[in-house]
């Protein structure tokens, strides 16, 4: 195995059509990286076939499908930078050995759950050599096993979906080796020596492909946030090092989340059909206009007043090709679920957020939409 293998934790659809992908390009291109060995954490039966599947010398189709630059895509790559599949439950000695002799980096996407710590991994016996049973369990025991023998560090990548998700699993490891009774120079280790990069994903991978592959949409973005001593896997150009994710996160909280939940407030006021979808919407020239108004006259404005009004053009863009997939069927009924919370944390909170630079700035249709919510919960 390379002196640069990537460890992967999680079979999930969304990382073949993501990192995996991103680093079959990087090799096509010549870039001495990786390859990636994918982890099943879960020990699911019913995934089986998935892990036996990884690995096969032609690899395994990614199809990307929908709206770039105002163009419609439809193309197929077959990804061939995944080395095999490993079963945590059934592989762990071949794990720990890759662990420590091979890999330089970890990628994870474990779910909803995946950052659940198992109780039984909250003693002294996580360190003794079994599998545990979480992935931070997990997490704790092979790193345990690489500072004991001596090998360099390593850095970490999360893909959760979870705000500052490289601190909170740091935070999650040296707690489990804490409780477990690790020593102090492992404890020391983790603190200082392994890079925890926080993460943001981007890609709506719509559709698995059997055994494994995926259908997903051309756009896609990973940006880890810089910190001493890291250096990225390979170069690609939707991986991107950045000072701070905060300029991302306000990008896809308050132009593309906020647009969803502004087209399910006219889905549910206006009594559109039930399986109407994001596509749909847009296709109603009249839905497309209140929409296209609302990012120039109200959202783009606010972006500005944080200096981020050529990034927020650029990216108001990108949304409504994303939005007009018309391979996608996004149903707005879905987006709608918890609609008042969403409400609160993509367009009052742009509110606040706007505030905090111009609090003058009008904003009538967006201000309208948070009131009309704030009335209802004080009834």
């Amino acid at each position: 195995m390379s002196a640069r293998l990537i460890i992967q934790f999680g079979t999930s659809r969304f990382l073949q059509a993501h990192a995996a992908l991103f680093l079959h390009e990087a090799r096509e291109q010549g870039q001495v990286a990786g390859p990636i060995v994918v982890v099943q954490t879960s020990g699911a039966a019913d995934r089986a076939g998935r892990v036996a599947a990884f690995g096969r010398p032609e690899g395994y189709p990614v199809i990307i499908r929908g709206m770039q630059d105002g163009v419609a895509i439809d193309r197929q790559i077959q990804v061939t930078s995944v080395a095999r599949g490993l079963s945590a439950a059934a592989d762990w000695e071949e794990l720990r050995g890759l662990f420590v002799a091979d890999a330089a980096y970890v990628i994870s996407n474990t779910g909803d759950a995946g950052y659940a710590v198992a109780e039984s991994d909250r003693s002294s016996s996580l360190l003794q050599g079994d599998v545990p049973a979480s992935f931070p369990g997990k997490m704790t025991a092979l790193l345990h096993h690489r500072w004991l023998q001596g090998a360099t560090p390593i850095t970490v990548l999360p893909c959760e979906l979870l705000n500052r998700n490289g601190a909170v699993l740091q935070g999650l490891v040296i707690e489990l080796a804490q409780q477990a009774g690790a020593e102090t120079g492992f404890v020391a280790w983790l603190q200082a020596t392994v890079i925890w990069a926080d993460t943001l994903v981007d890609r709506i991978v719509s559709a698995p492909l059997e055994p494994i592959g995926a259908v997903a949409e051309p756009y896609a973005l990973w940006a880890v946030e810089r910190r001493p001593g890291l250096v990225l896997p390979f170069e690609h150009p939707s991986l991107q090092l950045a000072d701070s994710l905060e300029p991302f996160e306000r990008l896809k909280l308050h132009i593309l989340n906020l647009g969803h939940t502004f087209l399910a407030e006219i889905f549910q006021r206006e009594g559109l059909a039930a399986n109407t979808t994001v596509k749909d919407m847009l296709a109603d020239a009249a839905i497309a206009a209140r929409l296209d108004a609302l990012y120039a006259e109200e959202v783009l404005p606010g972006f500005a007043a944080h200096g981020m009004g050529d990034e927020a053009r650029a990216y108001v863009a990108t949304t409504l090709d994303r939005f007009r997939n018309p391979f996608l069927e996004h149903r707005v009924a879905d987006i709608a679920q918890n609609h008042a919370l969403k409400v609160e944390r993509r367009i009052a909170a742009f509110i606040d957020w706007v505030a905090e630079r111009d609090a003058a700035l009008p904003m009538p249709v967006l201000r309208d939409l948070v009131a009309r919510h704030a009335v209802r919960e004080q009834a």
